[in-house]
């Protein structure tokens, strides 16, 4: 469930040399399918989809490969791609929510919200912008005391397991200081999620299908690996060339959900992408509250001293090829992989999700963005003539 593969060379710079689609009115995306395929079969992966948005319009899709390597039944634009870290983003709108709302402030401290008494002192005072910049202390392991191990076996509900991971990372002192540096942790968002279900009394599953992907329309959004078990409902995630049946094993432990357990449709997740592709110009209106636009400018700042330029769920590239900046995202459990490229100043992001983990379903969502911002800009020039 990692992030931050190094930024590869992409087109962008290309798609400056046209006009936006802005007053266009909305056509129906076209097929990439057939785009995909090659890429899927040179990578020798299951299954691969990806899409381009523009403005608030799904302009492109595609689905090619096949939902378990051995079986032919294909991969489709509506199946669930389990999303990893891409998953911290979400948490961090979810928060701005509530900061909007005036339950939580970005500087609220977790010692506020979620006051234990084995809590140690440096981690009372850990705010929530520092949790979701990931400068919250944490280190980017859980496996001091057997925790790691007891999260695993643990049989509550998520947000007991997330309560036995508060307990047992704020008993031992922080990694770092924290707001001293970026350390990349499952664990910062973690607890930040951990903050937002102990103050709203809900867990956090709940609490982000309710305020966040209804009211965008996002139908298909579950959490860990999906589909049911025992059947082919859902594509299955690969090791290698192993499928990786639903069940124990099939995820990591809820308790680190709010960094890195939500699925969803490719289709689903632009229309999380373009609500950030647009934010900092319009908002957002379809929340309650609405995110403003100031909202957005927040969520995508790179703390200033930061020179990993990590924002909140978000890597910030800045790049002459994207007009001045991107944002960008990956995420994997091992066995999955995506990543999504926002270009706010060229109107643009590209998405691609993958089911199966390492280099090979790295390299397959990467050449899939690539082939992906050509076709646009061909399009594009055919539309202009």
């Amino acid at each position: 469930m990692r992030l931050l593969a190094s930024s590869h060379a992409l087109v962008f710079a290309l798609l400056l040399t046209l006009p936006a689609r802005a007053g266009d009115e909305p056509t129906p995306p076209r097929d990439v399918s057939a785009l995909l395929a090659p890429v899927r079969a040179d990578l020798d992966v299951p299954g691969l989809v990806a899409a381009v948005v523009r403005g608030k319009d799904l302009v492109a899709i595609g689905a090619t490969g096949v939902r378990k390597r051995g079986d032919e039944t294909p991969l489709t634009t509506s199946d669930k791609m389990h999303l990893g870290s891409c998953t911290k983003a979400m948490t961090a709108t979810l928060a701005a929510l509530f900061v909007e709302d005036g339950k939580l402030q970005w500087t609220t401290r977790l010692g506020e919200v979620c006051p234990r008494e084995s809590m140690l002192p440096a981690w009372r005072d850990v705010t929530l912008e520092q949790l979701l910049t990931n400068r919250g202390g944490a280190s980017t392991s859980l496996d001091a005391d057997g925790l790691w191990q007891k999260l695993w076996a643990h049989t509550g509900t998520p947000l007991e397991q997330r309560e036995t991971l508060l307990l047992g990372v704020t008993k031992r002192e922080p990694e770092y200081t924290p707001g001293s540096k970026f350390v990349y942790s499952n664990t910062n968002f973690a607890l930040a999620g951990h903050m937002l279900e102990t103050l709203a009394k809900k867990p956090w599953e709940e609490l982000i299908q309710e305020r966040l992907f209804r009211p965008l329309g996002i139908t298909t959004a579950g959490f860990g690996a999906p589909g049911t078990k025992g059947k082919l409902d859902q594509p299955l995630g690969h090791r290698g060339k192993t499928p990786v049946e639903v069940g124990p094993g099939s995820d990591n432990p809820a308790a680190i959900g709010p960094a890195g357990t939500v699925h969803m449709s490719i289709g689903d997740w632009a229309k999380f992408v373009a609500v950030h592709l647009r934010g900092e110009a319009e908002g957002c209106d379809a929340t309650k509250p609405a995110l403003g636009r100031e909202t957005f400018v927040k969520l995508h700042a790179a703390v200033a001293d930061d020179k990993t330029h990590y924002a909140m769920g978000w890597a910030v590239e800045e790049q002459p090829w994207t007009n001045g900046r991107a944002l960008m995202h990956n995420g994997s459990n091992t066995m999955w992989y995506c990543v999504t490229w926002l270009a706010p100043n060229a109107d643009i992001a590209v998405l691609a999700a993958c089911n199966v983990g390492g280099e090979a379903g790295a390299k397959a969502c990467d050449h899939a963005v690539s082939a992906l911002l050509k076709d646009d800009l061909a399009a594009r020039e055919a539309k202009a003539k």
